[in-house]
């Protein structure tokens, strides 16, 4: 029976490995032409940041739906729709020559970010069948998302080598990202077995769609917020127009028999913990990676009124990018670690572990960024740390979740991540900028605002890690096969109020 299932595991992630190999291959591979592309497209360095925030703000809006289609339809069928969203939207944006197309494409582009929770779906399903759900979603949860990592490691490699290979043609260049998502579509089309969907499953069309304006509200603030600064009353005013669009959206659930996002379930003590800690992480692994590729670019030689400023690694592009290459190897290495000390202990333990990796490491940075070694040392720790709960969380979710459902629960880790993330984004900014303005004469942010950001990231991971204790002991097991689905487990519709 194990050689079964080693075999079982195998024959799905062998192939679903290449789908993520060229996942990371995206996010990784356009982060070196960044320079290139604005001076192609004929703007300026800020303007960069709309594509950055429409495809964050799509991927958040775009990933609940699409997982909820999984569990209905089949999550191998969905993720194929994704795979041809993603590829049309990458031959695109090869050839897109202004803003507007370019920013069209670029935050179509985001429907990848479905892969993974639909392939954690598929493989949780096939382990389902075989009795061994949970351990064998560990095992591929670590695989894949090594092969994430390393995706973006070969992507931020080759990226600009190849521009340099095409005479610094743009559209040659982008054509390869495009060439490899129609690939990973065959790779999904032939190599990948389709999941078994519960019959008698309904889209909740208005629970979506009330979803759908609550996120789209609270991300374009946050946006708006990055953007335009703290002081604009109707930033905060979008903001909290969102958030109180939830609570509409939260009653409508409650009242139906298979509703969009199971409140019920997400109530559970096995399930909000998870959700909330992809959250919190998400304001580290999401939102301080430019912070930290700013203060690792920061000359502490630099004058400022006639003293060095004193703070900072003053690296050039090519050093920070082995920086950032060394944070990605700690990623690597803490999804392979995720399973195997899961297993020997347990996911909720691992979690636990993973969060107080996260918030050490970050908030060992506030006293030790006096040099590279020392930088280095505290990203390879929150890097473990992430890297387990990039592998971790979708897993657990999956197995936290009642039959049916696991393409949503997985995907939700997804959703509040990108939330947490866009949150801590538009926050360091203005951190960051207020202090600029406290260092005049220079463009560097002050030490106390990189301080603030590192704390931040600190706290939220630590906070996490303390919330993870309510999940109770043996949490995310192997689910009973005899489980309900979901639509008959689900509470009878209450009378309108």
């Amino acid at each position: 029976m194990a050689l079964l299932r080693g075999r079982s595991t195998f024959a799905i992630v062998g192939w679903l490995f290449c789908v993520e190999l060229v996942s990371g291959i995206l996010q990784g591979y356009y982060v070196p032409l960044i320079s290139d592309l604005v001076v192609h497209l004929g703007i300026h360095d800020a303007d960069f940041n709309w594509f950055e925030a429409g495809q964050l703000l799509l991927s958040a809006l775009c990933v609940p739906i699409l997982a909820k289609l999984g569990d209905m339809f089949g999550h191998k069928r969905i993720l194929l729709v994704a795979t041809v969203l993603t590829a049309g939207a990458s031959w695109w944006l090869a050839f897109a020559n202004d803003f507007w197309n370019f920013l069209a494409a670029w935050s179509l582009q985001c429907f990848y970010v479905v892969w993974l929770p639909l392939e954690i779906a598929l493989i949780f399903d096939r382990g389902r069948r075989l009795g061994a759900a949970a351990a064998t979603t560990r095992r591929a949860a670590g695989t894949l998302v090594v092969a994430l990592e390393a995706g973006a490691i070969a992507g931020a490699l080759l990226g600009g080598r190849v521009f340099g290979w095409t005479g610094e043609h743009v559209a040659l260049t982008l054509i390869w990202p495009a060439v490899a998502v129609t690939l990973a579509f065959f790779a999904i089309l032939f190599g990948v077995p389709e999941s078994e969907p519960e019959p008698g499953r309904s889209l909740d069309w208005l629970g979506f769609t009330l979803l759908t304006f609550a996120l789209l509200l609270i991300t374009s603030g946050l946006t708006f917020m990055r953007i335009n600064g703290p002081g604009a009353w109707w930033v905060w005013a979008i903001i909290a127009l969102g958030i109180a669009a939830l609570w509409p959206f939260g009653r409508w659930e409650l009242r139906q028999r298979d509703p969009a996002i199971d409140l019920r379930v997400l109530a559970r003590p096995t399930m909000w913990p998870v959700q909330l800690t992809a959250g919190l992480v998400g304001i580290s692994l999401l939102g301080a990676q430019a912070p930290l590729s700013t203060f690792a670019g920061t000359d502490p030689n630099e004058l400022v009124n006639g003293e060095p400023l004193g703070y900072g690694l003053g690296l050039d592009a090519s050093e920070r990018s082995y920086i950032i290459g060394g944070y990605l190897v700690s990623l690597i290495v803490g999804a392979v670690l995720f399973p195997i000390v899961a297993k020997r202990t347990s996911t909720r333990l691992t979690l636990i572990v993973a969060t107080f990796l996260v918030g050490g490491g970050y908030s060992a940075m506030i006293v030790l960024h006096g040099s590279v070694v020392e930088v280095v040392a505290c990203l390879v720790v929150a890097g473990i740390g992430c890297g387990a709960l990039v592998a971790a969380l979708p897993a657990a979710a999956a197995a936290a979740s009642p039959r049916g459902q696991t393409g949503v629960a997985a995907g939700l880790t997804n959703t509040t991540k990108t939330l947490g993330g866009s949150f801590a984004s538009a926050v360091f900014g203005i951190v960051l900028l207020a202090g600029v303005a406290q260092s005049a004469g220079t463009t560097a942010a002050s030490l106390g605002g990189y301080q603030i950001v590192w704390a931040i990231c600190g706290a939220g991971a630590l906070v996490a890690a303390v919330l993870l204790f309510v999940v109770p002991r043996g949490a995310f097991g192997e689910p009973s096969d005899s489980a309900e689905p979901v639509v008959e487990a689900a509470a009878t519709p209450s009378p309108r109020p």
